[in-house]
């Protein structure tokens, strides 16, 4: 079953995995057309580049060879993610190649437009100038600490989905954050990350 809610694709998770495992395999094609367009974004943002789309092709297979093991109750993005995460660093890995910035951050806005058509000029300019300099910073950053801060910004996850997408504990999620936000601070003086978005109970 499939919604839309503010042009996003909203499918019913749950049914649609039950639909997979019980012989229905085109109702993953519904999974697919949902989250292809978060995939390709964090394949991009992660540094995948112009591979991103055959690393979330390759992300969708190796989901939907797993499903079996999929956990009850659990998101599917953040587990996408993962897998996307991972397919990236195996990619990067083999190829050996350095991608240019500028690369990386034409590939990104290319995934998903951040900034509305309608946006003012001088306003998109000086938000695009500001995000090249977050990519930037973030290149200075530990793996550990660049991710979670691009699941929890770029790709706006909340709380739950980001410690899920990273297999670490929700404490963890914070911890790390917080010290990977002193250090773009030092790097941007001007940075102001703004409240990232939550989700699910805040208690640990």
């Amino acid at each position: 079953m499939r919604t839309r809610e503010g042009g996003r694709i909203v499918v019913d998770e749950a049914v649609a995995i039950a639909r997979v495992c019980a012989g229905e395999p085109e109702a993953y094609a519904e999974l697919v057309r949902a989250h292809t367009g978060i995939a390709i974004r964090a394949a991009r943002a992660l540094g995948a580049g112009a591979d991103a789309e055959d690393v979330v092709q390759q992300a969708f297979i190796k989901a939907y060879c797993s499903l079996g093991r999929f956990r009850d109750g659990a998101s599917f993005k953040p587990w996408l993610l993962s897998i996307v995460a991972n397919e990236t660093r195996n990619t990067v890995r083999t190829a050996v190649r350095q991608r240019t910035l500028a690369g990386r951050e034409a590939a990104f806005a290319e995934a998903e437009p951040l900034i509305p058509e309608s946006a003012d000029p001088a306003a998109a300019a000086l938000e695009t100038e500001r995000r090249v300099a977050l990519l930037t910073a973030l290149e200075q950053l530990g793996e550990e600490h660049r991710l979670v801060v691009t699941y929890r910004y770029l790709l706006e996850m909340d709380e739950p989905e980001t410690a899920q997408a990273l297999g670490w504990p929700r404490g963890t999620v914070k911890s790390r954050l917080n010290r990977a936000l002193r250090k773009l601070g030092r790097l941007l003086p001007d940075f102001d990350p703004g409240e990232p978005r939550k989700g699910g109970d805040e208690h640990e």
